[in-house]
């Protein structure tokens, strides 16, 4: 579970008592989505038929937009993450990673699940004797793709719930 016991107020919507504007909770919606778009092929070379986790990610972007309700958002994610259960490896932390992501429409500290997903589908990936090298490179990439506006927030979660998340932020 990469969620915390103690949940942060800046991850919390406003209406539910947090701090989180929904303008930052769309921003980190997006953002997971851009983080399980770019380990999605790691799924799609083994099942390219299951468009679970596509449709996944589509679903967080079109609840940003106001196309679909946060509900349908998150049954796509739960649709994607059961795309992976009889799946090892890459694969699975790539469709966990989508479904993760889809997830935030929900609750917004799934963000940083589908961050973590992505890694470590990446270096599930990765050659035995490159796997560090590719988890720092997929950290760093994922870093790059941060909207200056919730920039803070991420790395400060990323510090708390770093052993939540296997320490693929460290």
């Amino acid at each position: 579970m990469i969620l915390p016991k103690e949940r942060d107020p800046r991850l919390v919507t406003i209406r539910r008592g947090g701090t989180l504007t929904d303008e930052h909770h769309h921003l980190l919606a997006l953002w997971a989505a851009t983080c399980a778009e770019h380990v999605l092929p790691l799924f799609e070379s083994v099942r390219a038929e299951d468009l679970r986790p596509r449709q996944a990610i589509a679903s967080v972007r079109a609840w940003v937009r106001g196309e679909i309700k946060m509900m349908e958002a998150r049954a796509a994610g739960g649709h994607a993450m059961a795309a992976a259960r009889d799946l090892r490896g890459a694969a699975r932390y790539a469709a966990y990673a989508a479904g993760q992501a889809a997830v935030v429409a929900h609750v917004a500290a799934h963000a940083l699940g589908a961050a973590a997903y992505a890694i470590k589908a990446a270096q599930a990936a990765a050659p035995a004797g490159e796997r560090e090298r590719v988890r720092l490179r997929e950290c760093q990439w994922q870093r790059d793709q941060l909207p200056d506006a919730i920039r803070e927030l991420v790395l400060d979660d990323q510090q708390a719930r770093n052993a939540l998340c296997w320490f693929v932020f460290s």
